[in-house]
């Protein structure tokens, strides 16, 4: 714990915040019950299996049904119940005043009603709230299909459950980017109305856009994002509203270089999370836009150049992408 909070200090002293990851949906047991079976915890939060909901086929819980979906790899903890929400909002705020978390990235939130979220979140007041809602996205004969509203819409009405107090990772966003860079095409980045076909193009304040994560990728590798074009999907997301995540495993790679030229055009054009997008190409092979008529961008083989009146000068540019900003 020493160690942690020293670290935690650290990111401070730097001017970094910093997010705990709050897996609140299930959690391992410290005891078996006299069947055998593991759902009696300990610890600060030392609960029986009232705490466990009674439809997790494995655990034997005899608490209230679950809220959401079952994850079968631990116990999954009932929110309805009093002692239990009451024992997490105490152990988020402990964690808030005692290790220095500026605010949490929710593990697993399908699992579990928003409004508990919301509950936790409004008791802990974090300075930035994520959570992890991912699903499958609609696909037809093994083919993406254009069209992938119902799945964002899912994010957004956890997004909703939660009353806006917490964001969300944009797997819809990271899912239409594979299809468009694996299978050039690029006309997938527009939506039936012109505007980006993830939760990017309806809520783009509570978009947390990424392209690989400790689950997707690094040493997992459940989702990799295609190789050799992680270029294309960062020149994508740090120019776009939304809040861009970064992977950890990228900025330590060759990645990094390019990665913070792209962070640094964000910052001096101040781009942010509600910035406006105007979409000007999405094609086979190429895909441009321009955001806060102060940056523009392409991803894809085919030749781009802005136009306007500004005076664009190129601010980064590599295999298949190009970004440009405003000159001063």
């Amino acid at each position: 714990m020493d160690e942690l909070k020293e670290l935690v200090k650290i990111y401070h002293e730097a001017g970094i915040k910093v997010l705990g990851d709050a897996v609140l949906n299930h959690r391992c047991a410290q005891y078996q019950n006299n069947n055998g079976i593991w759902n009696i915890f300990g610890g600060r939060m030392n609960w029986d299996d009232r705490a466990v909901v009674a439809d997790d086929p494995h655990f034997q819980g005899r608490g209230n049904k679950s809220s959401g979906d079952n994850f079968h790899a631990a116990p999954n903890i009932d929110h309805s119940q009093d002692f239990v929400r009451n024992d997490l909002k105490e152990w988020l705020c402990w964690m808030r005043k005692e290790v220095g978390y500026d605010g949490w990235r929710l593990d697993f939130v399908r699992g579990f009603w928003g409004g508990y979220v919301k509950d936790y979140l409004e008791a802990s007041e974090p300075y930035f709230a994520v959570g992890e809602y991912w699903d499958s996205l609609s696909y037809t004969y093994g083919e993406m299909d254009y069209n992938q509203d119902a799945h964002r819409q899912r994010i957004v009405d956890w997004i909703n459950a939660t009353n806006g107090t917490a964001g969300a990772f944009d797997v819809t966003t990271k899912g239409i980017l594979h299809a468009a860079l694996e299978r050039s095409e690029y006309w997938r980045l527009s939506d039936e109305k012109g505007k980006p076909p993830g939760v990017l193009g309806w809520w783009p304040s509570r978009a947390v856009t990424f392209i690989e994560n400790h689950d997707t990728g690094s040493t997992q590798g459940h989702w990799r994002f295609p190789y050799g074009m992680e270029l294309q999907g960062y020149a994508y997301i740090l120019t776009h509203p939304g809040t861009p995540a970064v992977f950890y495993d990228h900025i330590f790679s060759h990645l990094q270089p390019e990665i913070a030229k792209f962070i640094s055009v964000r910052h001096r054009q101040k781009i942010h999370c509600r910035s406006k997008i105007k979409i000007l190409k999405a094609e086979r092979s190429i895909y441009a836009a321009e955001i806060d008529e102060k940056l523009t961008m392409k991803i894809g083989s085919e030749h781009f150049e802005p136009s306007g009146p500004q005076n664009w000068i190129v601010a980064a540019e590599g295999q298949d992408y190009k970004i440009w900003e405003v000159s001063p």
